[in-house]
């Protein structure tokens, strides 16, 4: 038997009677936790002020920002001429721009058939397709000459092509290859009809074997060319591929080192570590005419330099020996001036002497290139500081109205009676829209710049945007300095102010900070009388306790008796 147990013995439930009890003594407690969640509330409605004052701290330190005021928007006549872009503290004003001559790039061109020919001499019994050094590689298939079909594959000889070009016309038509002009002849004693609708090889095109109207057809240029896939001391190159004899081939590209090695390295790669250097060069290599040509990344009449150190690429490569081909400088006028010189198709101020001002040239002509303050911007930005104000003095006002509903009850709001939220409010109005003295009257004010109140808030309106947009074009200065001036302007004074309020030991945060702490006294006070509550409460179980255990000792004995006497009868 659980003497524990509420009223086993007594018949009393004596725990829920404790519970009971212990409910009446937690109602200061429950006190206690509706002021703390009141509390709460504030410092929830004072965190978001915060957040709203710094919008609006940062949107007015856009507002302030010189930089702002010297901002500049350049709009050009044709703008199939030229675009333009002005920089903060350009002069406005209008620029007459004439592009004479456009910039083009430098271009060394390398000497042409760097590659050696097809073979050493007229045999090509040995030669097949698949390994012959063409600019293209020839694919299986079909030719056809004088309407006579010619199946080749890519392991015939070129020897054995010829033969099958003779067998196919019966003799009619002979080929023969020219070591000394690396060149492929036909010849006939009728007029050659070479290719057909139904030709699926490529030999023809990559003999470069063309119809002319005759018996006799050569190919249109030499036929060896290097091969970029292979290494360099394997590559056909008509001069053979040195790199010391050590791997360490190095050679120089305006000054910048570009290392190879003859025995791993094929062209390909080493064009690619060219275009990847700092040498500020395009290298790229042209099969047809069998040449290596650079051409400079940037603009302008400006050289390319060449140097081979360890081996001899840039000589077997034809670069030494090639020829420069200039590039042009743009040439250009403004407002009727001397001819200008750029070497970029960009014109800045370290060509054309105006701060701030940037040209790009499309094409040669003419075009008008107006420079004005950017007033959208600023604008802009005004707008942005009148819509953080106004949700602050909105948020103020939803937390300090008070609202009753039909039945008269009122519902207060949050920090409704708060004298520093009511502060708050006043002091922004009043440093925002009150007139400044020893300013201009041109601009001391904000209803100067179109800016009203209704008078039945604390809220502002752009409600002329003519009047601003006249005062920013005929006096930014005044408006500036109403704004932003250093020592008295009405946003300095509002930015001081928010930096009492919310800067780092701002007056705001030391109330957040305050009501943080009483919210946390009420959590010990609370765990105080909890406390107490949980020892009275332990009391009296343990009361209760003694009580059962006296009340069963009793039952027992009653029993007892009722027993004995029950067996004398």
């Amino acid at each position: 038997m659980e003497l524990g147990l509420s009223g086993l013995a007594s018949g009393f439930d004596w725990r829920g009677f404790i519970d009971q009890l212990m409910e009446v003594e937690r109602a200061p407690q429950k006190a206690l936790r509706t002021e703390q969640s009141r509390i709460r509330e504030r410092n929830n409605a004072y965190r978001s002020l915060q957040t709203e004052l710094e919008v609006l701290r940062n949107r007015l330190r856009e507002l302030r920002d010189p930089n702002l005021y010297a901002a500049r928007r350049a709009q050009v006549s044709e703008t199939s001429v030229a675009t333009a872009r002005a920089g903060t503290g350009t002069a406005p004003g209008t620029y007459a721009v004439e592009i004479l001559q456009m910039a083009t790039t430098a271009r060394w061109q390398g000497v042409a058939n760097v590659g050696a020919a097809l073979a050493a001499s007229g045999d090509l019994s040995a030669l097949t397709l698949a390994a012959a050094p063409f600019a293209t590689p020839v694919t299986a298939g079909i030719f056809t000459i004088n309407g006579r079909q010619i199946e080749v594959n890519t392991s015939d000889t070129l020897q054995t092509v010829f033969d099958k070009i003779a067998a196919a016309t019966e003799g009619q038509v002979t080929a023969s290859y020219e070591a000394a002009t690396d060149r492929i002849l036909l010849t006939s004693e009728s007029e050659l009809v070479l290719g057909s609708a139904r030709d699926t090889s490529n030999f023809l095109q990559v003999a470069r074997l063309y119809n002319n109207g005759t018996g006799t057809v050569a190919s249109a240029g030499p036929l060896g060319t290097v091969q970029g896939q292979r290494p360099l001391a394997s590559a056909n190159f008509a001069i053979p591929v040195d790199d010391g004899g050590a791997g360490a081939g190095e050679f120089r590209i305006n000054g910048v080192a570009i290392r190879y090695n003859a025995s791993s390295d094929s062209l390909v790669i080493v064009l690619e570590r060219i275009n990847q250097s700092e040498a500020g060069v395009y290298a790229t290599y042209d099969p047809l005419s069998d040449r290596i040509v650079l051409a400079n990344k940037t603009t302008g009449d400006v050289g390319i330099s060449l140097e081979d150190v360890t081996g001899n690429f840039l000589t077997a490569a034809g670069l030494i020996g090639g020829s420069l081909q200039r590039g042009q400088n743009l040439l250009y006028r403004i407002n009727g001036g001397e001819v200008l010189v750029s070497h970029a198709n960009t014109i800045t101020e370290s060509s054309s002497g105006i701060a701030g001002l940037t040209l790009t040239a499309l094409q040669t002509g003419s075009t008008t290139v107006t420079v004005e303050t950017d007033t959208d911007r600023i604008k802009s930005a005004l707008n942005g500081f009148l819509e953080a104000y106004n949700r602050v003095q909105a948020l103020l006002e939803n937390y300090t109205a008070s609202s009753t509903d039909s039945k008269g009850g009122v519902t207060a709001g949050v920090l409704a009676g708060d004298g520093d939220a009511n502060e708050i409010a006043s002091r922004l109005r009043t440093l925002v829209y009150r007139p400044l003295p020893g300013f201009s009257s041109l601009a001391d004010h904000l209803a100067d710049l179109g800016i009203t109140t209704s008078g039945q808030d604390n809220r502002l309106s752009l409600s002329d945007s003519v009047r601003l947009d006249r005062l920013l074009r005929e006096n930014l200065a005044a408006v500036q300095r109403l704004l932003a001036d250093e020592q008295a302007g009405l946003l300095t004074q509002l930015d001081a102010y928010l930096e009492r309020l919310i800067g780092e030991d701002g007056s705001l945060l030391r109330k957040q900070a305050s009501l943080g702490r009483q919210t946390t006294d009420i959590d010990n006070q609370i765990a105080d009388m909890e406390r107490l509550v949980q020892a009275t409460r332990q009391r009296m179980i343990e009361s209760f306790t003694a009580m059962e255990t006296a009340q069963a000792r009793l039952n027992q004995q009653l029993q007892y008796l009722l027993r004995s006497f029950g067996q004398n009868r």
